[in-house]
């Protein structure tokens, strides 16, 4: 195994075998994968950001990250109130509850689970 300038292990791109065969198999997936994130909203708003690409798998493959950390916020978001309400139930035992729990993401979750990517969000002070 060779290594590169970065001082990573750099990998031989034989179109037969290996790195390249799974990236080309990749990029062939992507052409008939339709995002969440329509290809056009994506396009927009990497032309308002400066980017601007002609090829479809790019812009594809970028919905795919964004819909890819959409879906981890919303996850850690859920474990949030998975653990809030949790703690309520506890509290009230004496209750009984429904088979099928219902959760509702509130800000109270949404707010810790954008802090862990570095996202500040506050409501506005007239909905304090």
């Amino acid at each position: 195994m060779q290594v590169g300038r970065t001082g990573l292990p750099s990998v031989a791109m034989d179109d037969d075998t290996g790195a390249g065969h799974v990236l080309s198999d990749f990029l062939l997936q992507l052409e008939n994968y339709n995002p969440s994130i329509p290809d056009s909203v994506v396009a927009h708003y990497l032309n308002m950001s400066g980017f601007e690409s002609q090829d479809p798998r790019l812009i594809r493959l970028i919905a795919l990250a964004s819909q890819k950390f959409l879906s981890d916020i919303a996850n850690d978001a859920l474990q949030h109130c998975k653990m809030r309400t949790s703690s309520q139930i506890n509290q009230a035992k004496n209750q009984k509850g429904p088979k099928e729990k219902k959760y509702v993401m509130t800000m109270e979750d949404l707010a810790p689970a954008l802090q862990e990517y570095g996202i500040t969000a506050r409501k506005p002070h007239y909905f304090v």
